[in-house]
Order: C-alpha cells, then sequence, then structure tokens
C-alpha cells in the first residue's frame, strides 16, 4: 500500500514511516507544514507537500495517516475524508470533546476504513497477554494497572521543533491526554469490554507549563474490573516507567517495558497457587507500528478488521467527559 502522511514529526518519522516499510508498504508522499520537516521526507523517498489538499490532488496513495498536533486533527481529516481513502489517525482522536463531536458528525457513514491509531492494542505482548486473559489463565480478572510514564520538560523536542505536547493551544492538556487514552484503550483490547465511570485527578507539580505534568486515571468496567493508570511528564527516565499489571483469582501477569513505541520487553505470569513464574514468549523484534500497519493493510485489503472508528468516537467521549471535569479542578 502506498501511504500519505500528514504530520511528519518523531512519531511519524521514526515509528510509523519504518513501520509502514515493515509491513510492506511504501511511504509515497508526506504533508508538514515544517519546510525542515519536508526535507527530511525527501530524503526519506518521499514526496513533500506543504497543504493536505495538494497531497491529495498529486493522487497515487491507498491510505492516509494523520500524526498532527492534536488540534489539526480536525482540519486534517476534513481534507482526507474528501479523499474517500481508508484513514488511520493518531490519539487522542482531537484536543477536546467539541472537537470530537465535530469530527464524529462528519465520520458517520464513512464507507473506507477508519480509525485512531492506539499501537499498543498491537504489541505483540500485549497480544499473548489478551490470548492468556481469554484462556482463563488468570481466572476472574480483578484489576488492571498502568505505569506509564516520562521524561517531557518544557523544552523537549525530538528534532520537530517547539514542544507543541506542553502547548495547551495545540495539544488540549498535557501527560494525561496524551497517554492515557493509549491505557483506556489496552484495557478495553485485553478486557473485550470498555472502562467506565472514569474519573481523573491531574497534577502540575515539576514543570512550569500551563497542562498537567501527570495524573491519575480510575474506572471500572461494566463487569466490575478495577482499572488505574498513572501518566506523567515528570518522571526521570531512568527509573522504571512502564508497566502493566492485569490481576486475577489465579494469577498475576506483570508486562514491564512493553507499553510504549519500541519493540520488545518482558511478560511474566505469577501463578496464584504456589507463586511460579512463568515468562511469556511472544516476538521481541516485532514493532507496534508495523503491526498495526500489517493490521490496517489486512482491513482495507479484507473489508473488516478490528479498527472501528464507533468504538473510539465513544471511547473519546467517556474519556474526555472525565477530563473536562479533572481540568476544572487543577
Amino acid at each position: 500500500m502506498r501511504w500519505g502522511i500528514i504530520g511528519y514529526g518523531w512519531v511519524a518519522r521514526d515509528y510509523m514511516a519504518p513501520g509502514i516499510c515493515a509491513a510492506g508498504g511504501t511511504v509515497a508522499a508526506v504533508c508538514d507544514p515544517s519546510a525542515a520537516a519536508r526535507e527530511i521526507a525527501e530524503r526519506d523517498g518521499a514526496r513533500a507537500y506543504g497543504e493536505v489538499s495538494s497531497m491529495l490532488e498529486a493522487g497515487g496513495l491507498d491510505a492516509l495517516y494523520i500524526a498532527a498536533p492534536n488540534n489539526r486533527h480536525e482540519e486534517a481529516l476534513d481534507g482526507a475524508l474528501a479523499s474517500g481513502l481508508p484513514i488511520l489517525c493518531e490519539k487522542p482522536l482531537a484536543q477536546d470533546g467539541a472537537a470530537v463531536e465535530r469530527i464524529a458528525d462528519r465520520v458517520a457513514g464513512y464507507r473506507a476504513p477508519l480509525g485512531v491509531a492506539f499501537d499498543q492494542r498491537h504489541h505483540p505482548a500485549h497480544v499473548a497477554v489478551r490470548d492468556r486473559i481469554a484462556a482463563g489463565d488468570l481466572g476472574m480478572v480483578t484489576a488492571v494497572r498502568i505505569v506509564y510514564c516520562c521524561w517531557v520538560d518544557p523544552d523537549w523536542n525530538r528534532g520537530t521543533g517547539a514542544n507543541w505536547r506542553a502547548d495547551a493551544g495545540c495539544a488540549g492538556g498535557g501527560a494525561v491526554l496524551d497517554l492515557a487514552p493509549h491505557g483506556l484503550d489496552l484495557a478495553h483490547f485485553l478486557l473485550g469490554e470498555p472502562i467506565e465511570d472514569i474519573a481523573i485527578t491531574l497534577q502540575r507539580r515539576v514543570h512550569d507549563y500551563p497542562v498537567e505534568d501527570g495524573g491519575m486515571v480510575h474506572g471500572r468496567t461494566a463487569s466490575g474490573v478495577l482499572f488505574s493508570s498513572h501518566t506523567s511528564y515528570n518522571w526521570p527516565e531512568p527509573l522504571p516507567r512502564r508497566r502493566l499489571e492485569i490481576a486475577g483469582t489465579r494469577g498475576l501477569i506483570v508486562a514491564s517495558d512493553t507499553m510504549g513505541q519500541e519493540a520488545g520487553g518482558h511478560a511474566t505470569r505469577i501463578d496464584a497457587r504456589d507463586g511460579r513464574h512463568e515468562l511469556l514468549l511472544f516476538d521481541t523484534s516485532l514493532s507496534p507500528f508495523a503491526a498495526q500497519a500489517a493490521a490496517f493493510t489486512a482491513q482495507v485489503r479484507a473489508g473488516s478488521g478490528s479498527f472501528s472508528i464507533d468504538r473510539d468516537v465513544h471511547a473519546a467521549r467517556r474519556f474526555f467527559a472525565a477530563y473536562r471535569e479533572a481540568q476544572a479542578c487543577l
């Protein structure tokens, strides 16, 4: 498949573009308002454009991936929807709940595959964990706990200019808005049911910028599984900072360094009867972005698959309802 990428920041440049290629596709075109980003895209072998309309008018594309800043998702989607092409949009779907509702109206009835790029559900470790849960290896699941933290100070960047993730106008929020949707979607993937009754507490403690640099998300599923997630931009990266735990009546699965952009990590099942540790086997070389690109390609070809804009819109509504209340208390 020939992909067009809208927004060539570090996630698209360093992870999704290589993932597309690893999945057998090509990055044929890139649209970014930054001349520096367009120059990098051209060095990477793609045609480069400053406007979405120009890229689409040139044609030659089979799918689109949107990785622009959050406040540009709505505009990028408007242009992309006119093409009728399959679209994968980075999370969060938008910068606030009002934009989510406008997007929901626009995408209703869209015929081509369309979804949000929750790459964590494609990490091989998480697929293995889901399969063990489905097989009953944990018994009755009681809780999912996540720590997904990093260090993002006001001057942080990865060669893509200003740190828009700490800019309320561009991002709509900070660490929780950026990272927590991954955990909520991953829990849905692992359990087969969404997290509901969401409550959020935000923190602005370390960094001098107007958005939160940390926070806690709590909730539960309709069947009663508890959920908690700590996400932050104020966690020194040499410390352990990426951990997933799924607890059940027959055991506990602990995954370390599986959440994030990289392949690999470790996952262990601990038996509730005797404390025996079992290392879960999975493909430690497969990037979640490569797996995501392959899954989206398969859905485009088959006409059905795991990507669902309806599911993602409902999840965004639940998240932003709680996030809006938390912002009012920050």
